[in-house]
């Protein structure tokens, strides 16, 4: 999280002088902002919060994290947002109309997730199924469940998960306290654990990914402020940040 802190303001007054900043028309930006996003997208945004209030001072973000499956469906209830980032384009597709200009902005991909000092032994894909291993998979409806479950399918293996979670971050979390001996998660939050998990690679040739789309949401409170988020995201500050966190970006 420090080297992504440190990359952001490096780049932070890139950011602010760059055309794609989004000012606000007649004026500076100003005001609060809500964004949903993948909770796969934690340590990013929360860098990329710190360096944009930085730039526009007078703005105040506010991130929710959350599986993609579940924002998309609270947003389709009334759930009040600005922005949405997900982790699947077939969540965003799900809100229809609801999400404005839909852009991809990123990509991600699977990596098999162990304690620290590997206790099941783990090596490879093939390995998950071994018997006596305890496994955590994220929920199938989530995207990480997707991507997961598209591993497994490629890799010919079956696996019965001991725990079957509701976002990517309970995945690791789970990896982590030693609940379990391994969990398929993203190469991304392999590193934000940062030693808490060791992280071994997916086979290109089985590994599954997926593509992060993000749009400005129909009835934001300030059109002005979503669509400068959107645009700071997927500015050269934004990639920076997301490509130090392992994100692939376009």
């Amino acid at each position: 999280m420090k080297r992504i802190l440190a990359t952001v303001a490096a780049f932070a007054l890139l950011a602010a002088c760059s055309s794609s900043g989004g000012a606000a028309k007649g004026g500076r930006l100003s005001g609060p902002l809500t964004v949903d996003a993948a909770a796969s997208l934690t340590e990013a945004f929360t860098a990329l919060k710190a360096s944009f209030e930085k730039a526009h001072p007078g703005t105040s973000v506010t991130l929710n994290f959350g599986a993609s499956s579940e924002l998309a469906t609270q947003i389709q209830q009334g759930k009040p947002a600005d922005v949405f980032a997900s982790a699947s384009t077939k969540n965003m597709t799900q809100l229809g109309s609801l999400a404005v200009t839909p852009t991809d902005f990123a990509k991600n991909r699977a990596e098999i997730a162990v304690p620290p000092g590997n206790p099941g032994k783990i090596a490879g894909v093939a390995d998950l199924a071994n018997s006596g291993l305890k496994i955590a998979l994220c929920d199938p409806a989530v995207p990480c469940g997707v991507v997961a479950r598209q591993v497994l399918a490629s890799a010919k293996i079956g696996v019965s998960p001991a725990a079957s979670l509701p976002d990517v971050k309970s995945t690791l979390a789970a990896v982590e306290s030693g609940e379990v001996d391994a969990g398929v998660v993203y190469v991304t939050d392999v590193r934000a654990a940062a030693g808490k998990v060791k992280g071994i690679e997916i086979p290109a040739a089985v590994n599954a990914s997926t593509t992060y789309p993000i749009a400005t949401l129909k009835g934001a409170k300030n059109p002005s402020l979503a669509k400068a988020w959107v645009d700071y995201v997927r500015s050269p500050a934004g990639r920076k940040v997301l490509q130090a966190d392992g994100f692939a970006v376009p």
